[in-house]
């Protein structure tokens, strides 16, 4: 499985922006996907997940009432939605693959160690 994100920028404060995750290979329907972030100094963090179907999602604490995950699979796509954004939300976004049998609890959604595949990020700057 191979994952490319995309859709990231430099923009100003409040504004808000959208993040496509792409994947190729393997069974896109066969994986949960996860968004994480990592700013400069500091560790990965969890943003929001999803499950395979599109019917459950999970929000990290920087999501919550800002940020919506979605997935279309018969694009192979998933989304990252982003409003009201702020400059501590400048970072680069990954977005990951695990594989949907192992996704058994919230806690385990947002472990970086859960997902198998992860695409290269995509930079946001988010200026005040």
């Amino acid at each position: 499985v191979q994952l490319q994100a995309s859709g990231g920028g430099l923009v100003q404060a409040g504004v808000s922006l959208r993040l496509s995750c792409t994947s190729s290979g393997g069974t896109f329907s066969d994986y949960a996907i996860g968004w994480f972030r990592q700013a400069p100094g500091k560790e990965r963090e969890f943003v929001a997940g999803v499950s395979w179907s599109g019917d459950v999602t999970y929000d990290g604490d920087s999501a919550k009432g800002r940020f919506t995950i979605s997935r279309d699979n018969s694009k192979n796509t998933v989304y990252l939605q982003m409003t009201g954004l702020r400059p501590e939300d400048t970072a680069v976004y990954y977005c990951a693959a695990a594989p949907w049998t192992r996704i058994g609890s919230v806690a385990v959604v947002k472990r970086r160690e859960t997902y198998d595949y992860w695409g290269p990020g995509t930079q946001v700057t988010v200026s005040s």
